[in-house]
């Protein structure tokens, strides 16, 4: 099953499609350069022990992103069938 999530809110080594980003101005400027465009593969690499910034591995290249730049964005990620069901 498919659901679409803030990148912020991902777990370590879960991979995704990048589906929009909501950053505008100079923020989603430099998000855009970066790489950071809609229907790019993306895997979180890690985070830091305080959970800011965050590892994003695209295309060849690591880079890390603040929570703030990463809730802007937005990824379609699989989820186990059993994560959508409530007992």
């Amino acid at each position: 099953m498919k659901k679409v999530i803030r990148m912020r809110e991902m777990s370590n080594n879960q991979g995704g499609i990048i589906k929009k980003i909501t950053a505008t101005g100079d923020t989603g400027r430099r998000l855009r350069e970066m790489g950071l465009v809609p229907e790019t593969v993306i895997k979180i690499q890690g985070r830091a022990p305080l959970k800011d910034p965050v590892a994003v591995k695209l295309r060849d290249f690591v880079l890390t992103l603040r929570n703030n730049e990463a809730s802007s964005i937005f990824v379609e990620v699989d989820v186990p069938e059993t994560e959508g069901i409530r007992n």
